[in-house]
């Protein structure tokens, strides 16, 4: 199993719609790819500004590439998302599972 890890800021109105955005939008195309195992979405407020980061899980780094392409660090922010956002990081960081507990 592997966690691909992005993180945005946005304002409390962007995080609200960026929130309705993954629910809605993002995690329903993701469960439609093979290799997609569930996802994760955090927030943290400091100074008015909202942290958001995302931990996709995925079965394979093929899993992976299907969804990102041949480029699989650099992040994959659509157009709905990125109007939302202050900003975000264009690199995303792959960790490999080495324990997890399933419910």
């Amino acid at each position: 199993m592997i966690v691909r890890t992005w993180s945005a800021r946005a304002t409390p109105d962007g995080a609200a719609a960026y929130h309705a955005y993954f629910e809605r939008t993002l995690l329903p195309e993701l469960r439609g790819l093979a290799g997609f195992a569930g996802g994760y979405l955090l927030k943290r407020e400091a100074d008015g500004v909202v942290e958001l980061t995302t931990h996709t899980l995925w079965k394979s780094m093929d899993a992976i590439r299907a969804f990102a392409g041949e480029a699989i660090d650099q992040s994959v922010v659509e157009p709905e998302a990125r109007v939302v956002l202050l900003d975000f990081d264009t690199v995303v960081i792959h960790r490999e599972v080495l324990v997890g507990r399933v419910p």
